[in-house]
């Protein structure tokens, strides 16, 4: 606790000031303290920054080493009356067919009857073979719409005015929420002298295609949707349209993907330049022109670092090491000069088509050994890298602690200073009072004279 200042109540002189110099001398070896935790922490920092981006390329080159990462492949469709989505155990073929139908919910406008015998109407929809049972309100067009739309009958209501504003006549419109025949739905009401008169609409239907058309092998496929799900192995196709009787079948090819088969192995090459530009931004030497004319040279925080030096290394041979003698710049993964990689797709793409097999073979005994050495380096529990981290933010508590044990040494100290010039103001101003009174004393003696 700081004391009551007295600054040169007795001695004129600026105790505090003077205290905080010769604080600021005790507080050297704090002040170097923190300056180097304060360049740990910045290493940590840099070493934690690092380590994501290798467990980003251990997550890419994990990714291409995949089997399954390497069954791409791409669908198209010769006409808008069709698309095509493809999934797992897609399979290179094609399929070509006809759209007869599109599918349809049904849509029926139903005429009221202007007198019920009950105030709270009831009505059944049935559905696919099941009965809903619905109770109005009242009789009032807008209850009985609410009413189907809050059975989950899976049918909507929407209440239609079919006559002006000035004279309205509303009509109720059931439309299934469902396509396909299997989903039509009939009305009926339980006052059998208030039956709703019914008009329909639209049918509710399937969708249908007829495949190999025009061949002895035509044959035709229905769906309640216009999905037909695994037309072809790992394919769905969707119609949009009915085909005319003039129009060409509807072709869907689905061939290999190369596009994403570059893109997968890319992203090895792109993942590495992250890391070796996170390493070499760290390690980059910067000079700064004084004052006085000279220069000032400093390192990146990762300069002179081994370990750092040793992940560069580890995960360049993994990557530009030959497969089975073959260099991986045969698939278009290249090591510069300076220790970087490119990818080249056009000489991928060009092997991929010359043989996709070794391709496939060499880009994943790559990306084994990239993710390999990048899991031994970010592993969360056991990565060289990790446990690096943790240990120089051992040393960064460590040195924490010994801030604190230095702020309360100084406030001991500051205290003790406080106390003494303290005392010292007190001591000066009683002997100063003590030589007021002598003075005073001595001048009220009587003299004498020697005449």
């Amino acid at each position: 606790m700081a004391m009551f200042g007295i600054d040169g109540l007795a001695s004129g002189l600026d105790t505090t000031s003077l205290i905080s110099k010769l604080m600021q001398v005790e507080a050297m070896p704090q002040t170097l303290l923190k300056a180097k935790q304060s360049t740990a922490q910045t290493f940590v920092s840099a070493l934690q920054g690092l380590n994501t981006r290798v467990a980003s390329l251990a997550d890419a080159a994990s990714k291409a080493a995949k089997a399954e990462s390497w069954q791409a492949y791409a669908p198209t469709s010769s006409s808008d009356a069709a698309t095509a989505k493809v999934g797992a155990n897609a399979q290179a073929g094609n399929v070509s067919f006809t759209v007869t139908s599109v599918a349809a919910t049904q849509s029926s406008l139903l005429t009221l009857p202007t007198e019920y015998t009950s105030a709270t109407p009831t009505f059944s929809i049935t559905r696919g073979g099941e009965t809903t049972t619905i109770t109005a309100s009242s009789t009032s067009i807008n209850d009985i719409a609410k009413a189907v739309n809050s059975s989950g009958s899976g049918v909507n209501a929407s209440v239609i005015n079919v006559g002006t504003s000035a004279a309205p006549e509303y009509r109720l419109q059931l439309t299934g929420a469902q396509t396909g025949a299997a989903n039509a739905f009939t009305i009926t009401s339980e006052d059998s002298a208030a039956q709703p008169g019914i008009t329909q609409i639209r049918a509710a239907a399937d969708a249908s295609i007829m495949l190999f058309p025009g061949t002895d092998a035509a044959v035709p496929v229905t769906s309640s949707t216009n999905t037909f799900t695994a037309l072809m192995s790992g394919v769905d196709v969707t119609v949009a349209k009915v085909t005319g009787p003039t129009d060409e079948p509807v072709t869907v090819t689905v061939a290999r993907d190369d596009a994403a088969l570059a893109k997968l192995t890319s992203g090895i090459v792109g993942s590495f330049g992250v890391v070796l530009s996170e390493i070499s931004s760290k390690t980059a030497i910067s000079t700064t022109p004084g004052t006085d004319g000279r220069s000032t040279v400093k390192g990146g925080v990762f300069t002179g670092d081994s370990a750092v030096r040793g992940i560069q290394s580890r995960l360049t041979s993994a990557m530009s090491l030959p497969v089975d003698g073959v260099s991986p710049a045969e698939v278009g993964i290249t090591l510069n000069r300076d220790g970087s990689f490119t990818f080249n797709e056009e000489k991928f793409t060009a092997a991929l088509a010359a043989d996709p097999a070794k391709v496939q073979s060499m880009v994943t005994q790559i990306a084994e050994r990239v993710a390999t050495a990048a899991k031994g380096i970010s592993d969360k529990y056991d990565g060289t890298l990790t446990k690096k981290i943790e240990g120089q933010q051992g040393q960064v508590r460590d040195m924490g602690n010994q801030i604190e044990s230095w702020d309360r040494r100084l406030d001991n100290r500051r205290s003790g200073l406080e106390r003494t010039y303290a005392a010292l103001e007190v001591r000066l101003s009683g002997l100063q009072s003590q030589s007021s009174w002598l003075a005073s004393q001595l001048a009220s003696l009587p003299s004498y004279s020697n005449r």
